[in-house]
């Protein structure tokens, strides 16, 4: 790509982006750790309040950290929302055994580096660019960054829905997806949790006395699973399961955990119907379900559409063609907002690879690209 095609000056600066991603991802956020997921909060907050930014800061609960919100003080009518989250899925340590900062070639590693502190970093450096050129946007820009989205945004959802509310536009940092591509639809997302009681006895003197729970809770495993249908998009996931006292025991209760993946709020509402029904299998066991859609379906409409084909044009400013994943099947914030009938673009952050695994990666010569894109859209939305 041709630095002289770029429209910006000062241009950006690849090498410039990554250390300031690098400071990100060097303070280790796991989501259940508020006290480290609030360090990133502070050194995100300090650079903010640098570019003039309005902030509030409200405090985290339920164990989680504080959600940041910092806003433009310039711009006119319903403005543009930038939505990404601080903390990751790795536990402290990572970034001194798996997951060490390092570069190979193209590739840049790191805990959480591809989901989604360089999305979360490029986002900031892109307001930054414009703010260091005397420009400012047209539309207010509300950032909102978030504690906790790796495990369902418990704490943040109503701020996001609120927010969203008073915007015209959203844009979600999440990482991009296989080159120049990014998100215009995801499924919902439903969790649910069974728990059986049974009876217990002595497995081998009074076994017949017995309800075994694991046994119920099996045949319902097989039920569940067997919902999974690729035609229509829905996926169920046994993932967790707990159960038993003792080898020598009739186990009398069993609990698990379960995945489901829609891409229509009609199929959300089917399987949670279907969920929430659920009867028993065998004899003299009892059977609980709880649960419901933790994010709903978002889905590509024309307003998304308009949005997804503005950025399409900016990006042939650089002589690049952005394309889009047409449904994938993890959520993000942008569910929230893309549920309200807020055009929402997701996938704007860094490409890369290895989400959520010890080989995650962001590569360096999307960095530039990915960054015009979102200055531009900051510049140019209206």
């Amino acid at each position: 790509m041709a630095a002289e095609r770029m429209k910006n000056e000062p241009k950006i600066d690849a090498d410039e982006v990554l250390e300031g991603i690098v400071e990100w991802v060097s303070i280790e956020s796991p989501s259940h750790d508020a006290k480290s997921v609030n360090k990133v909060v502070d050194h995100v907050e300090g650079q903010m309040k640098d570019l003039g930014l309005k902030l509030e800061r409200i405090p985290g609960r339920d164990g989680f950290g504080d959600i940041l919100e910092a806003r433009t003080p310039w711009g006119e009518g319903k403005g543009i929302l930038v939505l990404a989250h601080l903390d990751t899925v790795h536990p402290i340590g990572m970034i001194e055994k798996e997951l060490k900062v390092r570069r190979e070639g193209d590739s840049i590693f790191g805990p959480g580096i591809y989901d989604m502190k360089a999305g979360g970093y490029i986002a900031y450096y892109a307001l930054r660019h414009l703010v260091r050129q005397g420009k400012r946007t047209k539309l207010p820009v509300t950032f909102l960054f978030i504690p906790e989205e790796e495990v369902g945004s418990p704490t943040s959802r109503a701020r996001i829905e609120e927010a969203a509310k008073g915007h015209k536009y959203a844009l979600v940092m999440e990482p991009g997806r296989d080159g120049d591509k990014v998100v215009t639809s995801r499924k919902g997302v439903g969790r649910f949790t069974l728990k059986v009681k049974g009876r217990a006895a002595h497995s081998g003197v009074r076994h017949q006395d017995g309800r075994s729970a694991i046994l119920e809770m099996a045949r319902q495993i097989v039920r569940i699973e067997e919902k999974t249908d690729y035609e229509r998009g829905i996926t169920c996931n046994v993932g967790l399961i707990k159960g038993g006292s003792g080898v020598n025991v009739t186990p009398a209760e069993c609990s698990i955990d379960v995945d489901l993946r829609v891409p229509s709020q009609q199929l959300a509402e089917e399987m949670t119907h279907w969920f929430l029904n659920l009867e028993p299998i065998g004899k003299d066991v009892t059977l609980e379900v709880t649960g419901e859609m933790n994010r709903p379906p978002y889905q590509k409409d024309k307003g998304i559409t308009d949005l997804f084909q503005k950025a399409q044009a900016i990006y042939r400013e650089i002589g690049k063609e952005l394309a889009d994943v047409p449904l994938t099947g993890g959520g993000s914030d942008g569910n929230f907002t893309a549920a309200l009938g807020i055009p929402t673009l997701d996938g704007l952050g860094a490409d890369g690879k290895g989400a959520h695994a010890i080989d995650e990666q962001i590569y360096y010569s999307s960095l530039v690209p990915r960054t015009y894109l979102c200055t531009r859209l900051l510049e140019t939305l209206e």
